[in-house]
């Protein structure tokens, strides 16, 4: 799914679909007041957001993976699956298992540590806690209520924000705002604040981050290249290729988690340009064609450090 435009802004439509927004809002309440809050034995740190669509919320996971090892901590990562088949509990072997089966957000967390597939979240938490984990890195769920957190990161855009601050379909939003806020103990805010998501943070921790680009990105300097992207907003994955130098020729989006075929991926290929695209959507890309197609890698970095150590060192480590 792509979101639509007029998420973005309030107008006639949205008012026109607020009272299924009230109904959407009010099931997915009483979802979690309805969830069994597992406790887990390890602490478990939930990654998530509140507007649907893609915010960050993998490259946070593997930030904080990252964070938790050097403290030596032994992270696991857990994460639904989305857009694979596997139901779990199943550790994510990246050599074996594919996106299709596990999704691709799954192997990706995979190719940094122990990871999780569980669509019962809590059948994950004891699996990993069989295996020795000792902190959980939960890549959504922030609205599902059936394992405990203990520390909760809502990660948004600074780009887009709540977009209108609706609650779908009349908005890109999960829950109301004020409920997912009240939730979370922390606000990772990422890239600058270029739609006023600060006025909404009164109060709340917020940590300053933003996605620097892999050494590939020298490559592109002064290139000439067709991209395509099928994550939450394609359009910030073009902007880059821009911003490092390169000549976006042709681009094309195509839904967040999209399986592609050889047509398709062919059809960019034909052109006879560079094809550059994310990490997450590689992994999708058919495995006969995937060396044919250049990725541009991301990485985290904290613009407070010690704002978040402080945050990790609060964990109640048990």
């Amino acid at each position: 799914m792509q979101a639509p435009d007029f998420w973005r802004r309030d107008g006639l439509l949205p008012r026109l679909l607020s009272p299924l927004a009230g109904l959407y809002a009010w099931g997915g309440r009483n979802k979690r007041l309805r969830g069994e809050g597992f406790h887990a034995a390890m602490p478990v740190v939930c990654v998530g957001n509140i507007v649907a669509g893609g915010a960050g919320k993998t490259p946070v996971c593997l930030a904080l993976g990252a964070k938790l090892s050097a403290m030596g901590r032994e992270p696991h990562f857990l994460t639904r699956g989305y857009g694979g088949t596997e139901a779990g509990p199943r550790l994510v072997d990246p050599v074996r298992h594919n996106a299709g089966r596990v999704g691709d957000e799954a192997l990706l967390l995979a190719a940094q540590g122990p990871t999780w597939v569980a669509r019962h979240r809590p059948d994950g938490a004891i699996a990993a806690a069989e295996l020795g984990a000792g902190v959980l890195v939960m890549d959504d769920g922030f609205q599902n209520g059936s394992l405990r957190h203990d520390l909760a990161l809502v990660v948004v855009d600074g780009g887009y924000g709540f977009g209108n601050g609706r609650v779908i379909p009349a908005g890109p939003c999960r829950e109301t705002v004020a409920e997912g806020l009240a939730r979370a103990q922390a606000v990772v805010l990422m890239g600058d604040d270029h739609v006023g998501v600060r006025r909404h943070l009164a109060g709340k921790r917020v940590l300053q981050a933003r996605l620097v680009p892999g050494p590939e990105a020298a490559q592109l300097q002064g290139a000439k290249v067709a991209a395509f992207a099928g994550i939450g907003r394609p359009a910030k994955f073009f902007d880059t290729l821009r911003q490092c130098g390169a000549q976006v020729a042709s681009q094309k989006s195509f839904p967040d988690h999209h399986a592609y075929g050889k047509a398709e991926i062919a059809e960019i290929l034909d052109q006879g340009l560079e094809v550059w695209t994310t990490a997450k959507d590689a992994v999708r890309v058919p495995p006969e064609l995937r060396d044919r197609v250049r990725v541009l890698t991301v990485t985290l970095a904290w613009d407070d450090e010690a704002g978040l150590d402080e945050l990790l060192m609060e964990l109640p480590w048990r």
